[in-house]
């Protein structure tokens, strides 16, 4: 990946939204080991956290890019695994639909832009 200023500036634009959402994720971890558990996620007590963990450890690796080819397979792996889980906005109805279908579809975006990283590091 060339390292002027664009791509400088799009990993971080793009290692600032994974870093909130994992934050986010560890300081709202016993609200998301719920939902875990409602979606009947095995050990949600082990997966949730681990999962946050390799999202904050990923974007790291993404924003310094430094083992960009893991860093970027990971946030796909993140989002490709807990994305149809978590917003199953097919099998909602109302509101809470509505707001699982937006999030699926950012999470999607998201694992697009990690497709892209996953190709730039092989440049």
């Amino acid at each position: 990946m060339k390292s002027d200023a664009p791509s400088r500036l799009g990993r971080l634009m793009y290692a600032g939204i994974l870093a909130y959402m994992a934050i986010d994720g560890f300081r709202n971890n016993e609200k998301r080991v719920g939902i875990a558990e409602e979606k009947d996620v095995p050990v949600p007590d082990v997966m949730v956290p681990f999962a946050t963990g390799m999202l904050l450890v990923a974007n790291v690796g993404i924003l310094l890019w430094r083992f960009p080819r893991l860093a970027a397979g990971a946030v796909l792996v993140f989002f490709a695994s807990t994305t149809p889980v978590i917003h199953d906005f097919w099998n909602q109805e109302g509101g809470k639909r509505q707001g699982n279908k937006i999030n699926f579809l950012k999470n999607v975006a998201l694992m697009g832009c990690a497709v892209m990283l996953l190709d730039a590091a092989d440049a």
